[in-house]
C-alpha cells in the first residue's frame, strides 16, 4: 500500500522547523515509518542546489534561474527518495514542497502560474501531496522572529512586500485546494499551535481508519 505524502509550508518565522519535528513525533507515537526531508534538499546532489539558492552571495540570481534550480532539486530529490519512500509503504514528511514554489517564485517573484504548473507537470507527473499544513501568521510577526536568528540567508533579506505576497500566495493556494490545505494560526504560543496541529492529525488519522475499514 502506497504510503501517504505530507507538506508542511510556512514563510519565515512561523515555526516550521520546530513544527515538523513535533508533527514527525506525533506519527511515529501511531506506529507509523515516517520519512522526514525537507525542500529544496533531501538528497546530497538537492542538498547542493540548496546552497546555491540559499547563498546570499548569489544576489544576481534571476527568478528564472531561482526557479529552474528549484524543480532541478525537486526532480533528484522525487526520484531518489521520495517516490521510492512512499511505494514502500512509509509516509514522507516534507518541509516545503511545490506549493513553496507557487508562493515563492509565482506570487513572490512574478513568474506566471502556468509556467510553474508546466514544470510541475513535467517533474512531478501526478504526484501531489496528501496533506498539507500551512502555518499562517502576520509577515511583520514572522520577520520580527526570523530577524532574531544569527545570520539571514538569501531569501530572508528580502524586502516585506516580497513577503506580503509570498503569503497571499500560500493563502491563494488553501482557497484552490481547501480538501488538502490546513491552515492553521501560527501567531500564539506554541502550545497553542501545537494543539491545532494535533488536532488536524487525529482528525486525518480518522478519516484514513474509516477508509481502510
Amino acid at each position: 500500500m502506497r504510503g501517504r505524502f505530507i507538506t508542511l509550508e510556512g514563510s519565515e518565522g512561523s515555526g516550521k522547523s520546530t513544527n515538523l519535528e513535533y508533527i514527525y513525533q506525533r506519527l511515529k507515537t501511531e506506529g507509523l515509518e515516517v520519512v522526514l526531508t525537507r525542500e529544496p534538499g533531501g538528497t546530497p546532489l538537492a542538498e547542493a542546489i540548496r546552497e546555491l539558492l540559499l547563498d546570499k552571495r548569489n544576489h544576481t540570481m534571476v527568478s528564472d534561474t531561482e526557479l529552474l534550480l528549484m524543480f532541478a532539486a525537486r526532480a533528484q530529490h522525487l526520484h531518489e527518495l521520495i517516490i521510492p519512500s512512499l511505494n514502500q509503504g512509509k509516509w514522507v514528511l516534507c518541509d516545503r514542497f511545490t506549493d513553496a514554489t507557487y508562493a515563492y517564485q509565482g506570487a513572490g517573484r512574478g513568474i506566471c502560474h502556468d509556467r510553474i504548473a508546466q514544470l510541475e507537470r513535467w517533474v512531478q507527473g501526478e504526484l501531489r501531496p496528501d496533506l498539507t499544513f500551512f502555518l499562517d501568521l502576520p509577515v511583520a510577526q514572522g520577520l520580527a522572529r526570523a530577524g532574531e536568528r544569527a545570520e539571514l540567508d538569501r531569501f530572508e533579506r528580502e524586502e516585506i512586500d516580497f513577503f506580503e505576497r509570498v503569503r497571499q500566495g500560500y493563502l491563494a493556494c488553501a482557497d484552490a485546494e481547501p480538501a488538502r490545505y490546513r491552515v492553521v494560526d501560527a501567531s500564539p504560543a506554541l502550545p497553542d499551535v501545537q494543539a491545532q496541529l494535533d488536532r488536524i492529525i487525529d482528525d486525518y488519522l480518522q478519516d484514513r481508519g474509516s477508509a481502510n475499514g
